[in-house]
């Protein structure tokens, strides 16, 4: 009778040990300059927000309304832009 292993039992010990991760699945977003785009353009809606209206107490052509309308739109446009990021690239550790 023969018996055949596929191995030694070092290797097979080896086998049941979690992988090592190399890479994470995409950079942090305090290092990418998405972050920092994201936050100019809001502080420019703000600015211009408060900076642009009427001054004849009529109505305000770029009330916070608005503002916070395209403020709204930033901000998904950010999430969608970090959920391309994060859907293809990576981010490979220094050892």
């Amino acid at each position: 009778m023969s018996t055949s292993s596929s191995g030694t039992r070092r290797d097979r010990d080896n086998d049941l040990e979690p992988r090592r991760r190399l890479s994470t699945e995409t950079k942090a977003s305090t290092k990418t300059t998405e972050l920092i785009v994201y936050v100019l353009a809001v502080l420019a809606v703000i600015i211009t927000a408060y900076a642009v209206g009427d001054d004849n107490g009529g109505a305000d052509p770029f009330g916070a309304l608005d503002a916070i309308r395209y403020i709204t739109y930033l901000t998904i446009g950010y999430m969608v832009a970090r959920g391309l990021a994060k859907s293809g690239s990576r981010d490979y550790y220094d050892d």
